[in-house]
């Protein structure tokens, strides 16, 4: 099964985990090598009231929520000819392990695009790069996240 055909993971992410319901992340791609995120901004997603730009936890969740993508999506390619069973269970053991987010400008904009995709997967631990794109395409973040993926 590529996932491509796993369409029901971006419903996941979108609809059944409340948190990121809360924040309101959208999958605009689900590719592998091309997975794409979008969170729009809101008045109750901003940090610094002062000058309106997005809080950095909100910009951590939305790498962390990429970062997590990027490893299932490489973990469906990996258990082709698998059950959706055999996938749906490796994929509800997986989670974070440590992340690190090197915040690089002020989170201003309309609207945010997170991408990611994974340096290397192992039998137990995914590692991945993620960046967060503002509307006018300036790089606001970047992260690498080490994830649990066995």
């Amino acid at each position: 099964m590529k996932s491509t055909d796993l369409i029901d993971i971006c419903d996941a992410h979108e609809k059944l985990i409340p948190f990121n319901k809360l924040l309101g992340i959208k999958i605009v791609n689900n590719e592998k090598d091309n997975l794409k995120i979008r969170l729009d901004m809101r008045d109750d997603l901003v940090g610094n009231f002062i000058k309106g730009i997005l809080h950095g936890g909100v910009i951590s969740s939305v790498l962390d929520v990429t970062g997590g993508m990027a490893a299932a999506l490489d973990v469906i390619d990996q258990m082709d000819g698998k059950t959706r069973d055999e996938i749906a269970t490796r994929l509800g053991n997986m989670g974070t392990i440590d992340m690190r987010v090197d915040f690089l400008r002020p989170g201003k904009g309309e609207y945010f695009l997170a991408t990611g995709h994974v340096m290397r997967t192992g039998a137990t631990v995914a590692v991945t790069r993620m960046e967060l794109f503002n509307d006018n395409d300036l790089l606001i973040a970047v992260g690498t996240g080490t994830y649990y993926v066995g």
